[in-house]
C-alpha cells in the first residue's frame, strides 16, 4: 500500500482540526496556568493513547525543547503496582479513578487521551476529577463518545480513525508543552 493516501487523509484531518484553534489555544493557557500556579497535571489513556499520556507528563517533569524547572505531572497509567493492585482488587474500570481520588486537588488540572470516549475507566477518572474539584481535559476523537459530557473541556478531533485522531493529540500536547515553556521563558525574561 502507497504512502499517500494515510498522508492525504492526514492533511485532510488537520485541514478540518484548524477548527479546533479557539479551543486548543484555551485548554493549553488552562493547562499551562495550573502549572505555573504550582498544581499537578495528571494523565491517564489505554494502549496507543497511554503513550500519549505517558508522553505528555515526561515532556513536563523532564523538558520540552529548552532546560527550565520541573513542572508537576503524574501518568497515572504509569505505575503498575497502582495499576495491577487496583484492576485485581477493584477492577480495571477503577485504575484511574482510584489514583486520582487519592493524590488530586483542587485546582489539579487532569488530561485524558480516548479516541472512542468510550472507555470506562476514562468514564470514571472524569467522574472522580469532577468530585474532587479537579479541572478535566479531554482528547477525544469520532463523535467523543461519553467523555465529551464528562469533562470541563472536551477537544474532539474531527476523524473516525484513530491513526489521525492520536496525530493530532501528539499535536496537541505539544501545544501544551510550548505554552508551558514560553510562558516559563516570559517570567525568566523578566516578561
Amino acid at each position: 500500500m502507497s504512502f499517500q493516501p494515510q498522508l492525504d487523509e492526514a492533511i485532510a484531518v488537520l485541514q478540518a482540526s484548524v477548527a479546533l484553534t479557539p479551543a486548543i489555544d484555551e485548554i493549553t493557557a488552562l493547562a499551562a496556568d495550573a502549572l505555573l500556579a504550582g498544581h499537578t497535571l495528571y494523565t491517564a489513556g489505554n494502549g496507543g493513547s497511554a503513550a500519549d499520556a505517558l508522553h505528555l507528563a515526561e515532556e513536563l517533569i523532564g523538558r520540552y525543547r529548552g532546560n527550565r524547572r520541573p513542572l508537576a505531572a503524574i501518568c497515572l497509567n504509569a505505575d503498575t503496582g497502582a495499576l495491577t493492585c487496583i484492576a485485581n482488587d477493584f477492577g480495571y474500570d477503577e485504575v484511574f479513578a482510584r489514583q486520582l481520588a487519592a493524590l488530586g486537588k483542587p485546582g489539579d488540572v487532569l488530561v485524558v487521551f480516548s479516541t472512542s470516549g468510550n472507555s470506562p475507566n476514562i468514564l470514571n477518572v472524569l467522574r472522580t476529577a469532577r468530585a474532587k474539584g479537579v479541572i478535566s481535559i479531554a482528547l477525544l476523537g469520532k463523535d467523543g463518545g461519553s467523555a465529551r459530557t464528562l469533562a470541563d473541556h472536551a477537544l474532539i478531533v474531527p476523524s473516525n480513525n484513530t491513526a489521525r485522531i492520536q496525530e493530532v493529540h501528539t499535536l496537541i500536547l505539544h501545544a501544551i508543552c510550548e505554552e508551558v515553556e514560553q510562558r516559563l521563558a516570559n517570567v525568566a525574561a523578566g516578561m
